[in-house]
């Protein structure tokens, strides 16, 4: 029901799309000292529906990875065509021995404001342990794990100075959160022997106090047109997660 209800008000053709449709490949690596290996792979991809955009990331650890901490997650967006506006979220998480269910459905029918409709469900050993339902509001507009990615490659980074930041609300099942996008500057990188030019920048995620949350993300993005995010780093409790685009598929 809440896909069917996340359908856009005004619908468009599918020629008023501004991003073409992708499909990019990611290799995960796990880093630890002079330990550097393969623990998964990602894909992000991007089609066009009547007057919206579909996206999703499917993640899944390799098979030595299961053995410590088994990843399978699912993240499926619709984002208006329309300034990429978030439509639906959902993120079908089974990490470890806990699987979550997290959905928003977003709401503009009040001007200037923008509505969360969040439902959150954690099952451990199959068994229902959270069932959640909370409205979340954010002036302006407001973003999820999935359309963040999208919103920063919108962003004018070849006319920001390093240390400009930008900030935005962003959603989960859980609560919302403050995203800031703080630029690092030119940074090329390295992949497969081929060097890229990059724009650097850091994720930082605060609650309302100004407390972190979680550990900052960094990312790397393609100077060219698209702004393919070409790299990502995010710390773990030993160690490193770096992701490396690993080519692209039509």
């Amino acid at each position: 029901m809440l896909l069917l209800v996340a359908m856009p008000l005004v619908a468009r053709d599918s020629s008023n799309a501004q991003l073409p449709a992708e499909t990019l490949h990611y290799n995960v690596m796990f880093k630890w000292g002079f330990i550097n290996k393969k623990a998964g792979t990602a894909t992000l991809s991007l089609s066009h529906a009547p007057g919206e955009y579909r996206s999703t990331l499917t993640a899944a650890s390799e098979p030595w990875a299961d053995r410590i901490y088994r990843v399978r997650d699912t993240l499926n967006g619709r984002m208006d065509y329309d300034g990429m506006r978030p439509l639906f979220y959902e993120k079908i998480a089974h990490e470890g021995g806990e699987h979550k269910h997290d959905r928003v459905l977003y709401d503009y029918t009040t001007p200037g404001t923008v509505v969360g409709h969040c439902s959150r469900k954690v099952y451990r050993k199959d068994e229902l342990r959270i069932d959640e339902t909370r409205r979340l509001e954010a002036e302006g507009s407001a973003v999820d794990m999935l359309t963040s990615f999208y919103y920063m490659r919108s962003l004018p980074f070849q006319d920001m100075e390093p240390g400009e930041t930008t900030s935005i609300d962003i959603f989960s099942g859980k609560q919302k959160e403050t995203l800031t996008i703080s630029y690092i500057g030119l940074d090329p990188v390295e992949i497969d022997g081929h060097r890229h030019e990059a724009y650097h920048v850091r994720f930082l995620f605060t609650s309302r106090g100004g407390t972190k949350t979680s550990d900052d993300m960094d990312a790397w993005i393609s100077t060219e047109a698209r702004r393919i995010p070409l790299k990502l780093e995010g710390k773990l409790p030993v160690g490193k997660v770096r992701c490396f685009l690993a080519g692209e598929s039509h």
